[in-house]
């Protein structure tokens, strides 16, 4: 089966975008997994085709009927959504001792041969307000929520991380890395980088490095400066697996020439059921 992750940095919007939906038609993934919808679920609604999200030639929404939508209280902030062809076993937003518990962060699936968790990692802001919450709390929490579903089944994780774990996966390590006169980027402090890699050591696998070990592709870029034209990027979206379903994983991708978000999508393919 197939599976794609895009943030696309306000659903409404993207939806209007040149090729967006024909690309996922093309792709034709059994689930896709949004982050960052920047919308209420009255206002991103699937169920007919009468709303306003599929009123276009596509029609790809209709192909798929399940969908589920975790929005932030705050209007036009944060927010998860997944649709599928199958409906799953079971649904349920958010984590135990969340610390964020009302920004639409998290949506959780369980299918026959695994559970699937979207995340919209908080971002720890330009000037680090929220990297204590996120080493402290947001990351150790999630951490503990993915190896608890991974006592009752296999975990495959995808979305926006908010981090770029190693060199490799940033254009400017040296101007973003932290150093003894400067805390570094958000994104690429050392804290974040430290917290990912303890989902690596806790045996999740990083399907793209995995299968792609020295290949340079980014997944986000700035609107600054013409970042994306210059490639000057970020890979900061992942999929991870349990170390359980590393031997079904067949490929996985970064679809770096997608535009309409500032963040390509990615996915995997892998054998198993839904």
């Amino acid at each position: 089966m197939k599976l794609i992750s895009w943030n696309v940095n306000g659903i409404r919007a993207w939806k209007e975008k040149e090729g967006t939906l024909t690309f996922l038609k093309e792709e034709n993934p059994d689930i896709i997994c949004f982050q960052e919808t920047k919308a209420q679920a009255e206002q991103i609604q699937t169920i007919t085709g009468e709303n306003e999200l599929i009123k276009n030639e596509m029609h790809l929404f209709a192909d798929y009927p399940f969908h589920t939508w975790n929005s932030a209280e705050k209007r036009g902030y944060s927010g998860t959504g997944v649709i599928a062809k199958k409906d799953p076993l079971c649904v349920w937003f958010g984590m135990k001792n969340s610390p964020l518990p009302n920004e639409g962060r998290i949506i959780n699936l369980e299918f026959k041969d695994f559970i699937l968790v979207n995340v919209y990692t908080p971002n720890a802001k330009q000037d680090l307000a929220r990297l204590p919450l996120r080493y402290d709390k947001w990351d150790t929490a999630f951490l503990k929520h993915l190896k608890t579903l991974e006592k009752e089944k296999s975990v495959i994780v995808c979305g926006d991380f908010n981090v770029a774990h190693e060199e490799i996966d940033i254009a400017r390590p040296e101007a973003n890395r932290t150093t003894a006169t400067r805390p570094g980027s958000a994104g690429f402090t050392n804290q974040e980088r430290e917290r990912f890699s303890d989902f690596l050591k806790a045996g999740f696998i990083d399907t793209f490095r995995y299968l792609h070990p020295e290949e340079v592709k980014y997944s986000w870029w700035s609107y600054r400066a013409g970042a994306r034209a210059r490639n000057v990027g970020w890979r900061i979206d992942y999929f991870l697996i349990s170390k359980s379903l590393k031997e079904k994983l067949t490929s996985a991708t970064i679809y770096d020439k997608v535009t309409g978000s500032d963040h390509a999508p990615i996915g995997i393919e892998i054998e198993v059921e839904m």
